[in-house]
């Protein structure tokens, strides 16, 4: 693989991996985080912490292996058992974040401008599936180009929504337990690193082959790793402040957005749906990278086949996704991160 990725493309792209539909809409920051109170800050800034540090490990052990996909690192660690599990993890995962993501498109347009669900489905089905088709130039080349906006827009709305004048009763109303598969703050900071780098790795192997050096990809990682942190907790205090009026939301951040004016809400719905795709491309294309060699003629087929599946699945709704099969997918997600620094300990004293 040529190796010619600029560090602001690894940053930009290892961001546009992670932020998608349940981040932008604000329902993994609420369901994560938020739910919290003030302990979710305390999450928060230790799934930074780790995004940072396994960011980097994926990618380092990717220039390292020149991973084409997932698979080089995970089996690196040479227990066939263990790397199995992970891979097939994986593979399960990222076509349930596909799933979701696309799920995410029709619940933003039923709350935004009350159409059937069916419509944002289908749409981003397609946009996706036609970025897949292009290859990794196209799937980099795209979330890069989104990634700036995302963040502005997120953080931007966000400290808006902050600084507004609110009643003292909604800012106070927070409740303390998630209602779904964690109930600790510390361990949902865990889930949350998890299942993300879950996500990101089939994307984030073959970013640090390409990368330009080993530095670049430190840096790409730290920058990544920040601006992850900074737009999470941004989300984190609109929703505190509004905990009242979000918490029931399918897509809390367009709730928020609209409080500040219409034409803001429009401009965010249009964000969160560019969020949406660059999490749909990077999920379809590490589920097809993995199963099958993207070179052959017979991959696009593959690719149009898993986006109508996963625009099938869709149907059982965006938060429902998030609040169970997230968690679930970050508990397996554990033993990916474990074997992930036995990995980069192993290939650092072999190399």
């Amino acid at each position: 693989m040529n190796r010619n990725i600029p560090t602001w493309k690894i940053a930009a792209t290892y961001i546009g991996t992670v932020v998608g539909a349940g981040f932008a809409s604000g329902q993994e920051i609420l369901q994560f985080f938020a739910v919290f109170g003030i302990n979710g800050l305390l999450g928060l800034s230790i799934a930074t912490l780790l995004f940072m540090v396994f960011g980097y490990i994926i990618m380092d052990l990717g220039r390292r292996l020149d991973s084409r996909s997932h698979i080089e690192i995970i089996r690196f660690s040479g227990n066939i058992w263990v790397s199995t599990f992970i891979d097939y993890l994986i593979i399960f995962f990222l076509f349930g974040a596909l799933t979701t993501m696309i799920a995410g498109s029709g619940a933003m347009l039923t709350q935004q401008f009350n159409i059937s669900g069916m419509w944002g489905n289908a749409l981003m089905t397609i946009a996706a599936t036609i970025t897949v088709l292009t290859g990794l130039n196209g799937v980099v080349n795209s979330i890069s180009f989104v990634v700036p906006f995302l963040l502005i827009s997120a953080v931007g709305i966000s400290m808006a929504s902050v600084l507004a004048p609110s009643s003292a009763s909604e800012i106070t109303t927070i409740v303390s337990t998630s209602g779904g598969l964690v109930n600790n703050w510390l361990l949902s900071a865990v889930l949350y690193t998890s299942y993300n780098m879950l996500l990101s790795v089939s994307i984030l192997a073959p970013l640090g082959s390409g990368a330009e050096s080993k530095k670049t990809v430190s840096r790409g990682a730290l920058i990544g790793g920040i601006g992850l942190g900074l737009g999470a907790t941004a989300i984190y205090l609109a929703l505190a402040k509004s905990m009242a009026s979000v918490k029931n939301l399918e897509v809390p951040m367009i709730f928020i957005a609209g409080r500040i004016s219409r034409p803001v809400q429009f401009i965010y719905a249009t964000v969160l749906l560019a969020e949406i795709y660059t999490t749909t491309v990077s999920s379809l294309y590490g589920f097809a990278a993995r199963i099958i060699d993207l070179k052959k003629t017979s991959a696009k087929y593959l690719i149009i086949g898993t986006a109508i599946l996963a625009f099938i699945a869709s149907q059982l709704g965006f938060s429902t996704m998030i609040k169970y099969l997230y968690p679930l997918a970050g508990y397996g997600g554990i033993v990916m991160l474990v074997v992930l620094v036995i990995n980069k300990i192993k290939v650092s004293v072999i190399r």
